[in-house]
């Protein structure tokens, strides 16, 4: 992987103004960059266009997504440019659901064009890092990526693979900013093999 595309979907709302996104986004591309790394981004914030994000998709071997959790997942304005962006990327994101007339019951899911490419999740929470691990707590023990199933499965759609996703936990009630900074930094060293 020598091109990486990194969205940054950190949108302002009430209790939060995206600075911690913004701060993961900014890592991201600083260390990738340093090292050696072709990185390219979109804030959403600032407005796009799908044909020039779908030829980011086509350019880069990688996709981060920085992102804030809303409701159990991806933040609106990041479901909606998934919508639009993957919507007009038919025939060149995919091609079709992977079905043929002559077996419509198998081999749904199988039609992306992106394959060999990955992507990776890094989010931002209020939830504390043990309602995720217990099974007794709200997101009965069954991890951050569970909650991200939906994501996950639009993008192994295009034909992408899962890298290990990155969470920072409690960042309301319990912030820990420079820690997460220094854990992420840690994280993209590790999945990207920049040490």
């Amino acid at each position: 992987m020598d091109k990486v595309f990194v969205i940054n979907a950190a949108t302002p709302y009430a209790v939060a103004k995206g600075d911690l996104n913004r701060s993961l986004h900014d890592t991201a591309l600083s260390l990738l960059s340093g090292a050696g790394y072709q990185v390219r981004s979109t804030h959403l914030t600032e407005g796009y266009r799908e044909e020039e994000e779908i030829a980011k998709f086509l350019w880069a071997d990688a996709i981060i997504y920085q992102m804030p959790a809303w409701w159990m997942g991806a933040p609106w304005p990041l479901k909606k440019y998934i919508d639009e962006v993957f919507t007009v990327g038919h025939g060149q994101l995919f091609a079709d659901d992977g079905r043929s007339a002559a077996n419509p019951a198998l081999g749904y899911g199988t039609g992306g064009l992106l394959q060999g490419r990955k992507y990776m999740i890094s989010s931002t929470w209020n939830a504390p890092r043990h309602a995720f691990e217990a099974k007794d707590d709200f997101f009965e023990g069954k991890g951050i990526d569970a909650i991200y199933f939906p994501f996950h499965k639009a993008h192994q759609l295009i034909g992408l693979q899962a890298l290990p996703t990155f969470a920072c936990f409690d960042v309301v009630k319990n912030p820990e900013y420079e820690h997460d900074l220094q854990r992420y930094k840690q994280h993209l060293e590790q999945v990207f093999n920049t040490r």
